[in-house]
């Protein structure tokens, strides 16, 4: 095929993430170009194992999941290719008390998002898949709307309904350069000619990352070796649901009357280090026998037919994988239109209808059709443009594919690599650390002759006494937060107010030294952003954001300042450091060590003020997310070891102690303070949140997202976000489902134990499709499922801990 001289949006790799987002592209009537440089499938979907499992951690990635099940089922019907897909069921075994609960948690999240999860002895899993043995089985869970497929042949399929719609695929036509103009986008180089476009879609599996930063943008994937075995035909039954063994790290699937095994080994084996060789199409690595033997003998015990049966084949296969088990998708932060889906960690068939949808959906709108933020590009930061820090870390979520999924639990590779200046002194203190985007922070303290190691289960676990310890501290006296890892930019320019005053819901046009909780919407109303601005000039303002949302609210902030105004962002993180001095102790502890007045009168609430202590100056910024009379203090990183040294020198007659990370997640839901990823995100509207109050409609100011606010204060919310209690014995961690009167109505998105109110705490989404107002919510009776049993709740819309705010007024 001649090539065009331009297409509107090019997407490169023929695989089935492009295929598909191809054929979406197409179905919206876009004009598309796909460019494969060898033939399609040739990467990695062609020699993938073909489960399509739906459950994830995420609603909306469950939901992405469950998309292309309902795209593969009428795949063939409508282009007439076969596809191989079967709705056969997917199967989970538990083989410990410990994974049972683990099992019974992800039925209960199944529940939650609105699949029959179904909960099986050890017997009814057998009588499912006959070819196991059972007897360390202590149950499973079954999935029936799970299925396989045929990679290539969906592929095909999608790519027969991509062109029947218009969009051009092109073989054998690599794409040698991408092409800028002033270093923007302007089109891509092939050995046949140039062609120009406006938008780009990158979906070259392992090969994205090498292509991508040949234009400057970071896609943290590397590749691994994955291996699977092929049996001989011993008459497998061809409806044998898909069967996943964590415990013993392996999976199967029924193929052509045998057994498809494979599984993740905890010593996964790095392939193209020094960069991928070329040509490699259709290809496979050498089988690697003594390496896939430890999945062999775990496996063997499970199935014993597999002593018997011969081995047609061990497919070793190279694949993308990322640091945090993730794909990724979505438009890079360091250029405009160019976007990315790329890294699908060995279930790109699983994710390829959904994934291309939403891709599609981004390239054509320029956002995503909803949250998608556990996928999203802009969830990595600095530490991930080192290819041999993302192998690393890669590597180790790799190796416990399978493993547990702990509650809580962090990485422990790479590390440390990002580190305040304090850090020394915390660890000497005691310090647990965790990480987050690379950088290390305390997440609680071990006293003299404690364990100082995180030690996981689904119980009440080692932190759980120590964590009490620090938040009864915040609530009685006083606690010191290192929270350097805060990301902090400064927005600056004759324009930065009315800059700031589009992209933030609230009023930023306050005086010099007022402080701006604000979110940052969509055009939906929805939350993209949930942060402090701080006015320190007329021309000037100083944001604050969580640590893990960098590069996500630096990227929306800087997009969204309107075309021609003068006002610049910059990322001054690694410049500051933030101590956070909580308690109702922290004026006693502060007013020791400056000589400011820190009276409410001088200084009160939502305000910032330079203070100096012991020579540094400090911006002090009367703030809390634990809900406590304090101070963050943001102080130049050379002076964070003075400061520290000198409060709590001022503070250990009054109870001061260091505090971690768990301590806030403790404090902040006894106060119902929300969390960007969790409670509130672009799905969630300020209202639906409980957070109209921070919204300016009343202003007349023109912001982001306002239309959609006034058209839903017309019309009401589908959904409330509310607190649930229940017995300090329950435990809460997030994505319980909530029943109102008997009937499902939503989950917990976060979920936690509150120390001083004493019991356990969730705050999730009360939905009704009919409306829900705040008397409907409270009128309702309520139960949680918890790892599948049902236990009755209380519910509130009012902070659990000094509702009046007085603690903070101070």
């Amino acid at each position: 095929m001649t090539l065009p001289s331009s297409s509107k949006i090019i997407i490169i790799g023929g695989g089935i993430v492009g295929c598909s987002t191809a054929y979406h592209l197409a179905q919206m009537g876009k004009e598309v170009l796909l460019l494969e440089k060898a033939a399609l499938t040739s990467g990695s979907t062609w020699h993938a194992a073909g489960l399509v499992g739906q459950l994830r951690s995420s609603a909306n990635i469950t939901q992405l999941l469950g998309y292309s099940i309902s795209l593969y089922d009428r795949l063939e019907e409508e282009t007439g290719l076969a596809t191989g897909w079967k709705m056969n069921g997917g199967l989970r075994l538990a083989c410990n008390e410990e994974r049972w609960t683990e099992v019974k948690r992800q039925a209960t999240t199944a529940h939650s998002f609105g699949l029959d999860m179904q909960l099986l002895s050890a017997k009814e899993a057998q009588d499912l898949w006959p070819l196991m043995d059972i007897g360390d089985v202590v149950g499973a869970a079954f999935l029936p709307t799970d299925g396989q497929a045929s990679p290539s042949d969906i592929t095909q399929a999608l790519a027969r309904g991509a062109r029947s719609n218009g969009a051009q695929l092109v073989e054998q036509t690599p794409v040698t350069e991408i092409l800028l103009e002033k270093g923007k986008l302007a089109g891509v180089r092939t050995p046949t000619g140039d062609v120009a476009c406006e938008k780009l879609v990158l979906c070259c599996g392992q090969w994205t990352r090498d292509l991508a930063a040949s234009i400057g943008i970071t896609v943290p994937l590397v590749s691994v070796e994955h291996q699977y075995m092929v049996t001989e035909a011993f008459d497998v039954p061809s409806n044998l649901p898909t069967l996943r063994d964590p415990d013993r790290l392996t999976y199967y699937k029924e193929e052509v009357g045998g057994l498809i095994m494979g599984g993740y080994e905890p010593n996964p084996i790095p392939w193209a280090v020094n960069g991928l060789p070329e040509p490699f199409d259709f290809q496979l690595l050498d089988s690697d026998f003594d390496h896939f033997e430890q999945i062999m003998e775990l496996s063997l015990p499970r199935v014993p037919a597999l002593e018997r049966v011969g081995i047609k084949q061990l497919i070793n296969g190279p694949e993308s994988f990322t640091p945090d088990g993730n794909f990724i998708l979505g438009e890079a932060p360091e250029m405009e239109n160019v976007f990315i889906g790329a890294g699908f960690n060995a279930f790109g068939i699983a994710s390829g209808g959904g994934a291309g949808m939403a891709l599609a959906e981004w390239v054509a709108k320029g956002e995503a059709p909803f949250d998608l933020w556990p996928v999203d590009i802009r969830r990595f930061g600095r530490p991930h443009s080192d290819t041999d820090w993302v192998r690393t870390r890669t590597l180790e979520a790799y190796g416990k594919h399978y493993t547990m999924a702990w509650p809580a639990e962090e990485h422990d590779s790479g590390r440390p690599c990002r580190r305040s200046p304090l850090y020394d002194r915390l660890k000497e203190a005691g310090a647990v650390f965790g990480e987050k985007l690379g950088w290390e922070r305390p997440n609680w303290f071990a006293e003299p002759g404690e364990d100082g190691h995180d030690i996981y289960t689904f119980q009440r676990p080692n932190w759980h006494g120590p964590v009490g310890r620090e938040h009864k501290a915040a609530r009685e006296a006083a606690a010191l937060f290192d929270q350097t890892s805060f990301a902090k930019f400064i927005l600056k320019g004759p324009d930065a107010e009315a800059a700031l005053s589009w992209v933030a819901a609230n009023r930023v046009d306050r005086p010099v030294g007022a402080i701006t909780y604000t979110q940052m919407l969509n055009d939906r109303g929805g939350i993209e952003c949930d942060l402090t601005c701080v006015r320190t000039a007329l021309d000037e303002y100083y944001i604050v954001t969580g640590t893990g949302f960098a590069t996500h609210d630096f990227d929306w902030i800087r997009r969204n300042i309107p075309e021609g105004m003068n006002a610049q962002l910059v990322d001054v993180t690694s410049s500051f450091s933030v101590l956070s001095l909580f308690g109702p102790k922290a004026r006693e502890v502060l007013q020791k060590v400056t000589r400011s007045d820190l009276s409410n009168e001088a200084f009160p609430f939502g305000q910032a003020r330079q203070i100096g202590i012991a020579g540094c100056p400090v911006r002090a910024l009367r703030i809390t997310y634990v809900g406590e009379l304090g101070w963050e203090l943001h102080l130049p990183t050379e002076y964070a070891q003075t400061v520290y040294d000198a409060l709590h020198e001022a503070g250990r007659p009054l109870g001061l102690r260091n505090a971690g990370y768990r301590a806030i997640e403790t404090l902040r839901l006894e106060k119902g303070y929300r969390a960007w990823g969790s409670d509130i995100g672009p799905d969630h509207t300020p209202d639906e949140a409980g957070l109209g109050w921070a919204v300016k409609l009343k202003s007349g100011v023109a912001f982001r997202g306002r239309e959609a606010i006034a058209k839903q204060r017309e019309t009401g919310v589908a959904k409330l976000l509310a607190t649930f209690v229940a017995d300090g014995d329950v435990i809460l961690s997030g994505r319980e489902t909530i029943y109102r009167d008997g009937e499902r109505c939503g989950w917990l998105s976060s979920g936690g134990y509150g120390h001083t109110i004493g019991k356990s705490i969730g705050i999730g989404y009360v939905r009704n499709e009919g409306g829900v107002t705040k008397d409907y919510v409270l009128s309702g009776s309520y139960e949680l499922e918890v790892a599948a049993e049902r236990v009755k709740a209380e519910i509130t819309l009012s902070p659990l801990y000094d509702p009046t705010m007085e603690k903070i007024k101070g």
